[in-house]
Formats: structure tokens, C-alpha cells, sequence
């Protein structure tokens, strides 16, 4: 009797350690977690909610990319002045914050690849059938000063323009029918068509996006180690058609 008690103690044990195991598969105790910061004042992309988390695109874009590519990540609110700084000094590992990938910001830091592309868009009136910023000669396009997309207005002298100092003017001249179409990123429009429910009734997003602005996760220069495994997991997020998924709810 004592014999088999110990055997069934023993069994109990391995049973144990073999489920203890299974559970280790699924969840690696040696997934690497990283810290990345964000500024988190620009809606739709990364913001703060109502019960102070941290929410975007960019941030379920992360999320997706550390569970797909096993590996963790701690998100911090960073203001953007100093930003690249903490990076450099290593406050943290990486960035991700609506950042778009330029020659100039490659001699200082490394970006993985492209996690989405954002450009110019049309913001007009739910009533109107214009598609494209060619359709517009004759009209009036509001832009924000110094953008790309005053650059793109410009460029059609049939078209008059409108600047503002601020973007949020704009579409509220697009909403009393003081301009014809408002043109900017599409994240701006997004957020102003899609989250503020003041505009979302009577504006929307028309065409397709007419410039590349290529946004990427930046981390300090020669980290090639992180670098490959955030693009592992962009890799994988984007074979899966989770990126276009996560467009559609935040961007479209």
C-alpha cells in the first residue's frame, strides 16, 4: 500500500511538470520584452482615452506585432520634445509614434519596416460625388499652412486655395459650406470623420489616399537584434491581414 502511494505521488508530480511544460510552450518564459515610448496626443494614431490608456492604431498595430512576433512590450507616454533623445540614451528601447521614415532620421536611428502607409486624402461633404483633388478645379480646397497638402493644392492653379493655422478651421468651414473640400493626412481626417461626432453625419473621406508617407518603429542605431524582431512580427501581422483589418477600424 505504501509502495503504490509513493508510485501515484510520483505520477501526480510528472503530471504536474508535464502541464507546466505544455503552459511554457505556449507562453515562453524567454520572450524578450521591450519598453516603447509614444507621444500620445495625436488621435486616431495614439491617445489617451477616457480611463487613461493609452489607445491608437499605432498602439493595437504594437500589440499585434509583440504577440505575433513573442515578444512583450511596456508602453510609456513620452512627450515628443526630447523623444528621440530618451531613445538615444536609452530610456527606452524603442519608438513608436506616428514617426515617418526619412533619409535624414536614418543617419540617427534605425526604423523597421513600414507598419503603414499615410498621405494626402479629400475630405468633403456626404453629398458630394467628387473623388479626386483634379475634380475640384473651379472650387475651393481648404489645407493646413505648410503641409503637404497645401504643397498639393498649389500644384492646380485652377484650384483656389485656402490655408489655415490649424486644420480643425478647415473642416469646420467644410461643414458650413464655406469651402468644397478640405485636404490632409489621413489620420487627421479620420479623426475628424470618424471619432468626432459633430462632423461624422454630414463629412467623409472620398478617393484613395494620393501621396506615400511611410510611417515606421524606430529604434537607437545598430540595434539589430530588437530591429529583426519587431520586423519578424510586422512580417506576420501583415501576412495575416491584421494591419488592413486594424486600417479599417481606425483609419477608415
Amino acid at each position: 500500500m505504501f509502495k503504490k502511494s509513493i508510485l501515484l505521488s510520483v505520477l501526480f508530480v510528472l503530471s504536474l511538470l508535464f502541464i507546466f511544460s505544455a503552459c511554457k510552450k505556449e507562453q515562453p518564459a524567454d520572450a524578450k520584452k521591450i519598453t516603447v515610448a509614444t507621444d500620445a496626443t495625436w488621435p486616431p494614431m495614439e491617445y489617451i482615452d477616457e480611463d487613461r490608456n493609452i489607445i491608437g492604431f499605432d498602439i493595437d498595430i504594437l500589440k499585434a506585432a509583440a504577440k505575433e512576433g513573442e515578444f512583450e512590450v511596456v508602453i510609456i507616454n513620452q512627450a515628443w520634445d526630447g523623444i528621440f533623445a530618451g531613445l538615444d540614451a536609452g530610456k527606452y528601447d524603442a519608438i513608436i509614434s506616428s514617426i515617418t521614415i526619412t533619409e535624414e532620421r536614418k543617419q540617427t536611428m534605425d526604423f523597421s519596416i513600414p507598419y503603414v502607409n499615410v498621405g494626402q486624402i479629400l475630405v468633403v461633404k456626404k453629398d458630394n460625388s467628387i473623388t479626386k483633388l483634379s475634380e475640384l478645379e473651379g472650387k475651393k480646397v481648404g489645407a493646413q499652412l505648410s503641409t503637404t497638402g497645401a504643397l498639393e493644392v498649389r500644384k492646380n492653379n485652377k484650384i483656389t486655395s485656402k490655408e489655415y493655422d490649424e486644420i480643425g478651421l478647415a473642416i469646420e468651414d467644410l461643414a458650413n459650406d464655406r469651402i468644397d473640400a478640405v485636404i490632409c493626412d489621413n489620420p487627421t481626417a479620420a479623426n475628424y470623420v470618424l471619432q468626432n461626432q459633430k462632423y461624422k453625419p454630414i463629412l467623409k473621406m472620398t478617393g484613395d489616399i494620393f501621396t506615400t508617407e511611410h510611417y515606421g518603429i524606430a529604434v537607437k542605431k545598430g540595434n539589430t537584434e530588437l530591429l529583426e524582431l519587431i520586423n519578424n512580427g510586422i512580417k506576420k501581422v501583415k501576412e495575416k491581414g491584421i494591419d488592413k483589418e486594424l486600417e479599417i477600424k481606425w483609419l477608415r
